[in-house]
């Protein structure tokens, strides 16, 4: 099996025009469990020995954000990720490289002609895709969600070819453009699993629940041509959090009968960093269908094991 090394893309504006596909990007849930939106506070008086405790003189007094709420407007906080959002796509260079960055995309625009493009789909996203958890929505106005928020749109955001922009294309690795499982010699202390449709002679896993039962659901599938475990394949997919450049290793890849190539992730508890993850992972599936170089591409994210032989079914 054979794979395309992705280092970055290609994004090249002609006529300016861009596109999200907000619909099929993952979700963001405003947890105020996690980040809490009011806490209660006592002063302390006078001395106290060992732990601090809830007892003395004193009165509980309630810290909230209520003021932050009433000096904050939905439509103000959609403006700040849009900048930002804007601002990250603006930061590169003519040579289609950042300072310190290695995504490779190159967008020479104006600022006046991007903004309302990327405001749109911004209010789209906080329209459709946000759970506030029904507290107030200027809680999005925290810096964590926004910057959450602004993270998935640049990894969403692409050329328009519809609207004859050239398309978003890989930047394969320069010196080795392409992986394969013929590369592939390592030893490992993880859990082992014997195959017949792998083109490696043993699946390691690291559960030896979720990841194995996949394992054996791709070993029945009759739909299944061949499938590799991604452990030392090289299989990478770049994305950035935060201006800050990482890489994604997803869990399976898998050739169907149809020909098709499946890029499969078996995933139960997904934080916002998984989400991230699979929105980057849709980009890598559109730059090299586009490239068109390598066949047909797909992604898909299994949350039940014991579903996959069935959730196979919809990609042939």
């Amino acid at each position: 099996m054979r794979f395309p090394i992705v280092t970055g893309y290609t994004f090249n504006l002609k006529r300016k025009l861009i596109k999200a596909d907000v619909s099929s990007m993952e979700r963001l849930s405003i947890e105020p469990a996690r980040e809490p939106t009011a806490v209660f506070i006592k002063p302390r008086v006078g001395y106290e020995l060992g732990q601090p405790t809830l007892f003395g003189p004193g009165d509980f007094e309630s810290q909230n954000r209520s003021k932050f709420y009433e000096s904050s407007h939905i439509q103000k906080i959609t403006f700040q990720i849009a900048r930002r959002v804007v601002d990250a796509l603006l930061g590169f260079t003519e040579s289609g490289r950042t300072e310190g960055k290695n995504d490779g995309v190159n967008i020479s625009t104006s600022r006046h002609q991007l903004f309302p493009q990327v405001y749109r789909y911004v209010d789209e996203y906080i329209e459709k895709k946000i759970d506030f958890s029904c507290v107030d929505h200027c809680e999005l106005g925290l810096d964590l969600y926004m910057k959450q928020v602004a993270d998935r749109l640049i990894i969403a955001i692409q050329p328009d070819d519809e609207q004859e922009e050239p398309p978003l294309l890989p930047i394969l690795n320069r010196y080795t453009p392409m992986g394969t499982t013929a590369d592939v010699d390592f030893k490992t202390v993880q859990a082992v699993h014997d195959t017949a449709k792998s083109h490696l002679n043993q699946v390691a896993v690291d559960t030896k629940t979720w990841e194995s039962a996949a394992a054996f659901r791709l070993e029945e599938s009759a739909i299944v041509e061949c499938y590799a475990r991604n452990d030392n394949l090289g299989l990478n997919i770049p994305y950035e959090s935060d201006g800050v450049s990482h890489s994604y290793e997803p869990d399976f890849l898998v050739r169907l009968s149809n020909g098709s190539i499946l890029i499969l992730e078996i995933k139960g508890y997904e934080s916002d960093t998984d989400k991230l993850k699979h929105d980057a992972a849709k980009r890598w599936i559109s730059a090299v269908n586009n490239w068109g170089q390598m066949g047909k591409w797909e992604f898909h994210v299994c949350r039940s094991p014991q579903m996959l032989g069935q959730e196979l079914q919809t990609f042939v």
